[in-house]
C-alpha cells in the first residue's frame, strides 16, 4: 500500500516545479486564493513562526511562558533547530514574507530527532518503544500546529495538509505521530470524548503505545454503553477529528500538560492506512491547490 501511494504522488508539483526542489528551496507547495503554503526558508521565518505560536498558545490560550519566551514573545524550545517549519502565508499582507505568516506546523523527522535526543512527545508517551518496533519505517512527528483566529478555516487546514503530504512523500515517511490536545487539565471534563477514543480508536498490536507511567491518566472514564458517539465526536477538537478521518488511532492513556494547560492524547497514523480518497485529494489530484 505504501508503495502504491508513492507511485500516486506527483513527480511535478501543481504549481509547476518538482516537489523536491520546492522543499529544498522553500518554494510554494500549494496555494488557495491569497493563501500559500511552504517550508520556512531561514531563521527569521522560524522566529516569526515562533511569534505566531506565542500569540496563539500563550496570549490566547494561556500557556505558561518561560522567562526567555516572555522577553522575546516567542514560543521556542530546543527542538526548533532540528525541525522543519511548515508555514501558511497571506500574500495580501503588506511587508516582507515573515510578516505574512498566519499559521504553522512543526515537522520533526526521525533522523532529526536523534540530534535532539528523541521526539518532543517522548516526555509524555513511550514513543521510543513504538519506533523500535518498526525499524523499517520512518517516523514523522507533527506538532505545534496553530493558526491565527481569523484564518481558522477549512482552506487553511487543507493547505497545511497539502504541504504535509508533499513532505511525507518526498521523505518516504511511513508513520505520522504527535500529541493532540483537549483544552484544560481535567480529563473528566472530556469524559465522553476521551472514552470514545479509548473504546473505539485505540492503537493495538504492533501499534500499541502508552503514556509514560509517571504521567499516565486513564481515558476510559465511561462504559462503552453510556457513550453517545455523535456527542463524543462533536465534543472533540477539530484537529483530532481530522486525524481520525484520515484513519489515525490513539495511544493508551492521556497526559495532563500543565505548562500548556491541555490534556494530550498521542496520534498514531501509519501512512499505509490512509484512505485512497485522501491520497488523491492531497496528492495526485492536488491541482485544486494551485487555483
Amino acid at each position: 500500500m505504501r508503495d502504491v501511494m508513492m507511485e500516486k504522488s506527483p513527480l511535478n508539483h501543481p504549481l509547476g516545479h518538482p516537489v523536491e526542489a520546492a522543499l529544498r528551496d522553500g518554494r510554494l507547495l500549494g496555494r488557495i486564493g491569497t493563501l500559500q503554503v511552504r517550508l520556512a526558508r531561514d531563521s527569521g521565518e522560524v522566529e516569526a513562526a515562533q511569534a505566531i505560536r506565542y500569540r496563539v498558545f500563550h496570549e490566547e490560550l494561556g500557556a505558561r511562558a518561560h522567562a526567555a519566551g516572555l522577553q522575546d514573545r516567542r514560543d521556542a524550545d530546543r527542538f526548533d533547530d532540528v525541525c522543519d517549519h511548515l508555514l501558511v502565508l497571506d500574500s495580501t499582507i503588506d511587508g516582507p514574507d515573515h510578516a505574512r505568516i498566519v499559521g504553522t506546523y512543526r515537522l520533526l523527522r526521525q533522523e532529526s530527532a536523534r540530534a535532539a535526543d528523541g521526539f518532543y512527545s517522548s516526555d509524555e508517551f513511550d514513543l521510543e518503544t513504538l519506533v523500535a518496533r518498526h525499524p523499517h519505517l520512518s517516523f514523522l512527528e507533527l506538532g505545534r500546529s496553530c493558526v491565527l483566529p481569523q484564518y481558522r478555516s477549512k482552506r487553511t487546514i487543507e493547505l497545511l495538509w497539502q504541504g504535509i503530504w508533499a513532505y511525507v512523500n518526498h521523505h518516504g515517511i511511513g508513520v505520522m505521530t504527535g500529541c493532540a490536545s483537549f483544552p484544560g487539565t481535567v480529563p473528566a471534563a472530556h469524559a465522553e470524548a476521551l472514552s470514545f477514543l479509548a473504546h473505539n480508536c485505540r492503537a493495538d498490536g504492533d501499534w500499541h503505545v502508552a503514556a509514560v507511567a509517571r504521567r499516565f491518566q486513564p481515558m476510559d472514564l465511561m462504559p462503552v454503553e453510556a457513550i453517545n458517539a455523535r456527542a463524543a465526536l462533536a465534543a472533540m477538537p477539530p484537529l483530532i477529528k481530522g486525524y481520525l478521518r484520515l484513519g489515525a488511532k490513539v495511544g493508551d492513556g492521556c497526559v495532563v500538560d500543565l505548562d500548556f494547560g491541555t490534556t494530550d492524547v498521542l496520534i498514531v497514523l501509519p501512512v499505509e492506512t490512509i484512505s485512497s480518497r485522501y491520497i488523491n485529494y492531497y496528492g495526485a489530484d492536488a491541482e485544486r491547490f494551485a487555483a
